[in-house]
C-alpha cells in the first residue's frame, strides 16, 4: 500500500476539524467523546482515536481507506468507531458525512426510550421518529451493525446508553441533523414533564413534506410587486 504525503486531502481533513470544534462548542462532544468523518471518493477523512475535538486541526485528522487501512505518511490512528463510520459510508446510497456524539440530552433518552416520537414538524427531516439502536460495547461490528439497521429510511439514530449518530450529504447536513436531534429530544424531555407528549402520524408527517414541496420551504425567494411571494 503507498503512503499519500502529509498533506492529501487536507482540505477534507481541515473540514472534519472544523465540524469537530462546532460540535464541541455546542457541548454535544465533550473532551474525547464522538467522532467525525467525510469521504472522499475511496478514501475517508475522520478523527483520529484519543483527540480532543474541540482544539482538532486539519492535519491531525488521519484518512483511510474503505478497508480502513490508513493511507497517510504519519497519520495517526483512526477513531475507535471506524466501524461505524465505514460501515455507514459503504452503504449502497452511501451519506457524505457522518457525525457520532455524546449529546447530553439524546443520550439521556437513549436510555429509557426504544424510539424517540415525531414530536415536531421539524423531525421530517430526520426521516421522523427517530429509532434508538440496541446496546452494544463501543467500537465493536455489533454496534456498527445495530446503527446501521436504526439509520435505514432515516438521517439520525439515537445509540442506546451511548450516544448519537447523524448522516447528511456533506458535513454541514450532518451536523444540522445532529443539532436537530438534540433539540427535538430536549423538546420531548420538556413536554413530557407537562403531560404524554402528542406526536405526529405518518399522514401528518407526509402533509410536512407535501407542503415543504409545494411552498419550496426553506429557501429565499423574490416578492412580486403586489406583495405576493413567487
Amino acid at each position: 500500500m503507498e503512503l499519500q504525503p502529509p498533506d492529501f486531502l487536507l482540505a477534507e481533513r481541515t473540514l472534519v476539524a472544523a465540524a469537530a470544534q462546532r460540535l464541541a462548542a455546542a457541548g454535544l462532544v465533550p473532551g474525547t467523546a464522538g467522532n467525525v468523518s467525510l469521504r472522499a471518493g475511496d478514501h475517508v477523512a475522520l478523527t483520529p482515536t484519543g483527540a480532543v475535538l474541540g482544539t482538532l486541526r486539519g492535519e491531525d485528522v488521519t484518512v483511510v481507506d474503505l478497508d480502513g487501512r490508513v493511507v497517510l505518511e504519519g497519520g495517526l490512528a483512526p477513531t475507535s468507531e471506524i466501524d461505524l463510520h465505514l460501515g455507514i459510508h459503504g452503504r449502497p446510497d452511501p451519506p457524505g458525512a457522518v457525525v457520532h456524539t455524546h449529546a447530553p440530552v439524546a443520550t439521556a433518552l437513549g436510555c429509557v426510550l426504544n424510539e424517540l416520537p415525531c414530536v415536531h414538524y421539524e423531525m421530517v427531516a430526520l426521516g421522523g421518529p427517530v429509532r434508538v439502536a440496541p446496546y452494544s460495547t463501543f467500537g465493536t461490528p455489533e454496534l456498527a451493525a445495530a446503527v446501521l439497521a436504526a439509520l435505514d429510511g432515516r438521517t439520525a439514530a439515537i445509540l442506546a446508553n451511548h450516544g448519537t449518530v447523524a448522516v447528511g450529504h456533506d458535513l454541514d447536513a450532518a451536523v444540522a441533523a445532529t443539532e436537530l436531534l438534540e433539540r427535538s429530544a430536549e423538546l420531548y424531555w420538556r413536554a413530557a414533564q407537562l403531560g404524554p407528549p402528542r406526536t405526529l402520524d405518518a399522514a401528518a408527517r407526509q402533509a410536512v413534506i407535501d407542503a415543504v414541496v409545494a411552498r419550496g420551504y426553506g429557501t429565499t425567494r423574490s416578492a412580486t410587486n403586489d406583495g405576493e411571494q413567487s
